[in-house]
């Protein structure tokens, strides 16, 4: 069973969960929800949660998920404060099962974020976070 944040571009790796596929990889919030910051003409870099340093923990893969096949990938919006961590954790894009969509919001309530900055200063801003549940027959 995996577990992890899906990769920033295509890939088929079953590397360990949680394993950096990108040192900063992240999307782009939506320009509304781009707000503090100084300058209105600084580029604004976005919040990452793909840090190794960040250590944050896969979700638990729910043992009634487990039991019933459920898989998929849970898209996250988490509105990440200027300190790193999660302001608001909403549910973007449903998995299709509840415990799977529960456990990604769960987990992600409790990770740790590199802000977003614009210029020198750290300013709260949104950032997509997709947890792709996949189970794997054991070898």
């Amino acid at each position: 069973m995996i577990v992890a944040p899906a990769p920033p571009a295509e890939s088929a790796s079953t590397a360990p969960a949680m394993a950096p596929a990108g040192a900063a990889a992240s999307s782009a919030p939506p320009p509304q929800a781009r707000l503090g910051g100084t300058g209105a003409g600084e580029a604004l870099t976005p919040p990452s949660y793909r840090a190794a340093y960040l250590q944050n923990p896969p979700p638990r893969y729910p043992v009634s998920a487990r039991r019933n096949g459920e898989e998929g990938t849970v898209m996250l919006r988490v509105l990440v404060t200027p300190d790193g961590r999660p302001g608001k954790v909403q549910l973007e894009r449903s998995s299709g099962s509840p415990a799977l969509d529960s456990a990604a919001l769960e987990a992600v309530e409790r990770w740790r974020f590199v802000p977003a900055r614009r210029g020198s200063e750290s300013v709260e801003a949104w950032v997509l976070v997709p947890l792709v549940f996949r189970l794997e027959a054991a070898n």
